[in-house]
């Protein structure tokens, strides 16, 4: 498989310049995830520490802007993640089964956002996710090519299932995963803790999702 490259955007001007725009990004993330999309754009200047009531607009333009930003500072490496993780798999000669195929999705996201300091990522993304800018930009299949690609193979594992069935719990599997993470990460903060990272915990979410997706079909339902 040729692996490819993604760069997230580098920032221009100073370190006072940086400093200042990544405060407004940990603020926006943790109040976006922890509030909703409503939370004022106000609220995060201020809890970014920022006399500039303009800061947010200065550095990213717009609410849409900042959003697009604390996705970005993620991508890069989240991707060249699931680039490692997918090649590692592809030279096991391992078959392509629903747990080995999640286990590329999932790992990164548990690895990647809390080595970097985050401690909101998956909340956020349940909050944005949906979100047009998000859907068919950021998450397009162009910007993520290994999930393009696992997704395809996910489907073909999942060939014993109806067409719709398989669709409709292919279309949950963004939901189902952020949703899970989402939840341990709030576990973690209510005991004042670092989200869980270890291979038990990842392998139980894996194993979750995994049910999701090939649980027998409903005969009352077809679901």
């Amino acid at each position: 498989m040729s692996t490819c490259s993604i760069t997230a955007p580098r920032e221009p001007g100073g370190s006072v310049a940086r400093t200042a725009r990544e405060k407004l990004l940990v603020a926006g993330e943790r109040l976006i995830a922890e509030r909703g999309l409503s939370v004022p754009t106000q609220e995060i200047v201020e809890a970014a520490g920022q006399r500039n009531r303009s800061a947010v607009q200065y550095h990213f333009g717009a609410r849409d802007g900042l959003i697009t930003a604390i996705l970005e500072r993620r991508l890069a490496d989240l991707a060249d993640r699931q680039v490692e993780l997918l090649s590692a798999h592809e030279t096991s000669g391992r078959p392509d089964t629903v747990v080995a195929l999640l286990e590329i999705l999932i790992r990164p996201m548990f690895e990647v956002p809390y080595a970097e300091g985050s401690t909101h990522y998956a909340r956020f993304l349940e909050q944005v996710r949906r979100l047009p800018a998000v859907t068919e930009g950021l998450l397009s299949s162009e910007r993520w090519p290994v999930v393009s690609i696992v997704a395809h193979r996910l489907s073909l594992a999942l060939k014993e299932l109806p067409r719709e069935t398989r669709r409709r719990r292919m279309d949950a599997l963004t939901t189902v995963m952020a949703g899970l993470i989402a939840d341990l990460e709030r576990a973690a903060q209510a005991e004042g803790r670092a989200i869980a990272d270890d291979d038990a915990t990842i392998t139980e979410t894996v194993a979750m999702i995994a049910g999701m997706l090939t649980a027998p079909v409903s005969e009352a339902t077809g679901a």
